[in-house]
């Protein structure tokens, strides 16, 4: 990608790497999601649509992409510190924040935690707003505490492009997506070298009966323009949560895409870029416009 530079922050617990883009403008932090996910795999198509009129700090989480090693856990609090160190590394007073799922969840939980160090705030399908039935929830915690269901089974699973791609097809998409071939090409690359499997965010945010990770109660702490980005048809977080959290946040618009899966930002880049790029170029006085509900079902270092 022209113009695309990296950063390494060297940490106790290992590297941390940062892509850089844009040389002026307001700074934005993007920040990825969980599992086989990295800052290129989100963010591809949106960092050289914000590159023109933006510095953009695209952050590879610990254990993704390019940072690593990563000895030790990364748990909730030590990833929402790593936006702090990229924040101060960088020197960077106040930051629009962009986060994907897990990331999602890392930035609404840093906007309540530091508000003022963030201007807006963009999130699709955020996790961090979902409780489970009783069941679910103890399979899911068994999931999150056994390496073997959380590690190994998915890394067996994805052994093979072909199974990568039944999961892509199924879990993160509803529909074509344009370059379905490449996406599947950077996840063979990801899961070769750190395999397939939960994060340590999304392991350590369930406990035995209820998630540790729940910024529900807090969000209506949110003081700066919010966007939330959803996919009608996404399989991990419903639009029903991204709804209610929506009507939880004071300043807050809720886009939902319809066909869309999980990967919004991958299966209708344009789109979501162009609401991404807006948000983030209106003025605050202007920014907020009547939330939008779901509409009604249809019949059937530098380098």
């Amino acid at each position: 990608m022209p113009g695309l530079r990296s950063t390494f922050l060297k940490r106790p617990e290992g590297t941390l790497h940062i892509h850089t883009a844009g040389d002026h403008g307001t700074p934005v932090v993007l920040l990825s999601g969980a599992g086989i996910d990295n800052a290129m795999l989100s963010w591809r198509h949106l960092i050289p649509a914000l590159a023109p009129h933006h510095r953009v700090f695209a952050l590879d989480w610990p254990k993704q992409g390019k940072s690593r090693p990563w000895n030790g856990p990364a748990t909730h609090e030590r990833m929402l510190h790593c936006v702090t160190e990229v924040l101060e590394h960088f020197m960077l007073d106040q930051v629009s924040l962009v986060g994907l799922s897990q990331g999602g969840a890392l930035a609404l939980a840093y906007a309540i935690d530091h508000p003022d160090r963030v201007d807006r705030l963009a999130v699709l399908a955020p996790a961090g707003i979902i409780s489970f039935p009783p069941v679910v929830h103890q399979l899911l915690w068994l999931t999150a505490k056994l390496p073997l269901l959380n590690r190994t089974l998915p890394t067996l699973m994805f052994r093979n492009r072909k199974g990568i791609a039944r999961f892509a097809e199924r879990a993160l998409f509803a529909g074509p997506v344009h370059d379905f071939e490449d996406i599947i090409d950077d996840i063979v690359k990801e899961v070769r070298v750190a395999g397939a499997g939960s994060s340590d965010w999304q392991n350590a945010s369930i406990g035995p009966l209820r998630m540790r990770v729940d910024l529900r109660p807090r969000l209506h702490e949110i003081t700066c323009p919010t966007l939330l980005i959803q996919g009608a048809k996404d399989m991990g977080v419903k639009p029903r949560h991204t709804e209610a959290a929506a009507a939880l946040i004071p300043d807050s618009r809720l886009e939902i895409l319809e066909g869309n899966g999980h990967w919004s930002n991958r299966q209708s880049p344009e789109r979501v870029n162009r609401l991404i790029t807006d948000f983030l170029d209106t003025p605050h006085a202007d920014q907020l416009r009547p939330k939008k509900t779901r509409p009604p079902a249809k019949p059937d270092d530098h380098r």
